[in-house]
């Protein structure tokens, strides 16, 4: 398979201004793609930019298929289609959609639980640019311990944390949060060893996990993959969650604990300083760099391109209606 033109579709930011997963997923990959020998164009919302590859603000009053370029020989989506295109194209879907539509054939997920929820098989794991998360200090001292996401989202289980960070006695670093949130119910905290450093990104956020000793993510939703594990795991930062989703998949033994239940997890954090950080940042290096994630995608391309399709049928959700809220035992 020689050089291609890949279009990107996404109906969000590039670069995002913040700590947009999705949105840097596709950034890193165009990026990859390109030091490959591809030419990339990405068709993405009014006031994206970027310095390596073509941008095309996307019209939403207008057919999908009249936005796309004559000169494109694939199209790698990053939202679901719902409409014919005029060019081969392949779908990456990114969430847990409840969605109860029969997907695309050409639908890949982002890991191997999330593709078993709609009966597939195809995934690719999100991948870090890795030059823009910098070298880890992984030998300094460590005082707290983090949580990374929308803390306004229910089912990334803040209050467990916050409970779980309490009982252990370490001090917590919110990343994504406020004190005070009105949004999904009311929640104020008082504690002044919860700090609250809002939706951060960039320097300062690599600054705030390189201080700490360990992730806590006690979501209660399956991870579709968890870009927040992988990124704390790059610093040093072994992982204590739940069992839900990809995380089973990407937290073995030797780079944290899972567990549904508060107790065992207070246990387990006992020995937090005993995982090797110098492990945890290489297993991201060596399985979730944007490079894997590009060269991964790459057979993928090879047979849509060859009009082969990705999976024997259609993608269809296989449990419509889960439960709102996985267990979580305190």
């Amino acid at each position: 398979m020689g050089p291609l033109h890949i279009l990107i579709l996404y109906n969000g930011l590039i670069p995002t201004p913040k700590y947009g997963g999705t949105s840097r997923d596709v950034w890193y990959l165009g990026k990859e793609l390109i030091k490959m020998g591809h030419r990339i164009t990405f068709l993405v919302r009014q006031g994206s930019q970027c310095d390596f590859a073509r941008v095309i603000a996307l019209n939403p009053e207008l057919s999908l298929a009249s936005q796309i370029p004559e000169d494109v020989d694939l199209v790698h989506s990053h939202i679901p289609i719902w409409e014919p295109l005029p060019k081969p194209y392949m779908i990456t879907l990114h969430g847990n959609s409840s969605d109860e539509r029969e997907f695309d054939i050409n639908t890949t997920f982002i890991s191997r639980d999330h593709a078993s929820r709609f009966g597939s098989e195809v995934f690719v794991y999100n991948g870090l640019g890795l030059e823009e998360y910098g070298k880890p200090q992984l030998d300094n001292p460590r005082s707290y311990l983090h949580f990374l996401g929308k803390a306004a989202w229910r089912v990334k289980n803040l209050k467990g944390c916050i409970s779980i960070a309490k009982a252990s006695g370490h001090p917590l670093k919110v990343l994504g949060g406020t004190r005070v949130n009105l949004k999904m119910g009311i929640r104020i905290t008082l504690d002044r060893r919860i700090s609250f450093e809002g939706m951060v990104g960039g320097e300062q956020k690599n600054r705030l996990i390189n201080g700490s000793k360990a992730l806590l993510f006690p979501v209660r939703w399956n991870e579709p993959m968890g870009l927040a594990v992988v990124e704390s795991l790059y610093f040093g930062c072994p992982v204590f969650g739940t069992p839900y989703g990809a995380l089973p998949e990407l937290v073995t033994s030797e780079f944290g604990f899972l567990s549904n239940k508060k107790s065992e997890l207070l246990e387990a954090l006992k020995n937090v300083d005993e995982y090797d950080r110098r492990r945890c940042h290489e297993y991201v290096c060596d399985n979730f760099a944007s490079i894997h994630m590009a060269q991964n995608f790459l057979p993928l391309y090879e047979k849509v391109l060859n009009g082969e399709p990705l999976n024997p049928r259609p993608p269809k959700l296989i449990e419509p209606n889960p439960p709102r809220f996985l267990p979580w035992y305190e």
